[in-house]
């Protein structure tokens, strides 16, 4: 079956290959380096499974332009970037992968957290920017005795909520769903959102984005947080309103931001083709002219969506989508969205 894998890098291209022969898929695998959306289809269309990763964009069009695909699977758990409604007009099924770093995601997200409560950033720049020694603006805080507050109770949240019982952190967390089995083993407490961002001196995001997180954090929510509180987004940049988080970081209402995720983080890098080029009608320029404002404030840690980026996770993303391959290939479809 002709096999698609978008996005794919020289190490990953040489692992899919030898996993492919290994486990003897009855699949005919070409590997891309490019990601797949309206504007980067590939000259051969007649696909029957593709494969992306979250730089791709799998809309309707896409779905047009390939008239034998019979699975996309993404290589990722968040599966926004793929039309899953128009997957279901077409009856082609969307797998994903469910867990893959747990632990690689908390564990980015911990750091971001020190690299905050510590300056620590700030101190390697000093250093290396002015070879000063100072440390007159340096001074941090202990995450000892403060309140981390968990937005979602997922796998991830749950890997951070026991990292923080080892800083002897108090927990409170919020979840539509809460595991209260879990809570009872690890002692924490579940609030509603509005109470957690009240209570917490940190707030830690690891929700999912969909139509009913998007802007979980706005206007309205930031002002609850208490004065001088730290957000750590880890999980998806449209979760968090841009606007309201540079207008609070500017006021003081926050005291700094730990982001791997942006809104519109896709176009970050690009402003100046996007201005150029021009699509409006797609994307908010405001927003990613806002993105640039948190890029360059102090208080602020931007990094490029790396929190998933380890060898081990990565390996088990592909391994995971193999499965997926492997068991729809053979009746069996798994990790189906929806």
């Amino acid at each position: 079956m002709k096999t698609q894998f978008y996005s794919v890098k020289p190490w990953e291209k040489e692992y899919l290959q030898n996993k492919i022969q290994t486990l003897s898929l009855p699949i005919e695998a070409e590997f891309i380096v490019d990601q797949l959306d309206k504007g980067h289809l590939p000259p051969d269309t007649n696909a029957e499974i593709v494969s992306v990763f979250v730089g791709s964009q799998v809309d309707k069009s896409v779905f047009d332009a390939f008239p034998n695909l019979k699975l996309i699977t993404t290589r990722s758990t968040g599966y926004d970037h793929v039309d899953v409604a128009a997957a279901k007009e077409k009856n082609i099924p969307v797998s994903y992968v469910p867990a893959y770093g747990e632990n690689t995601v908390a564990e980015f997200a911990f750091g971001l957290i020190l690299t905050l409560s510590r300056k620590i950033y700030l101190s390697v720049d000093q250093i290396r920017e002015s070879g000063s020694f100072a440390q007159d603006n340096l001074q941090g805080f202990d995450l000892k005795g403060k309140t981390l507050g968990v937005v979602g109770t997922g796998r991830i949240g749950k890997h951070i909520i026991k990292m923080a019982k080892g800083f002897d952190m108090n927990v409170v967390a919020y979840d539509p769903f809460p595991d209260l089995e879990f809570q009872k083993t690890v002692g924490y407490e579940y609030l509603s959102l509005e109470d957690l961002l009240k209570t917490s001196d940190i707030v830690s995001i690891h929700v999912p984005y969909m139509k009913e997180t998007h802007h979980l954090l706005n206007a309205d929510t930031i002002k609850l947080m208490k004065k001088g509180a730290y957000l750590i987004n880890t999980a998806r940049g449209p979760v968090v309103e841009t606007e309201a988080l540079v207008k609070a970081l500017k006021d003081g209402q926050l005291g700094g931001a730990g982001l791997d995720v942006l809104e519109e983080e896709n176009l970050t890098s690009g402003e100046a083709d996007f201005i150029l080029g021009g699509h409006p009608e797609e994307h908010n320029l405001k927003t990613v002219l806002a993105n640039h404002v948190l890029i360059d404030m102090p208080n602020v840690v931007v990094t490029p969506h790396n929190a998933f980026n380890t060898k081990e996770a990565l390996q088990r993303i592909l391994d995971t989508t193999l499965e997926n391959i492997q068991s729809f290939l053979a009746g069996t479809p798994k990790n189906l969205v929806g």
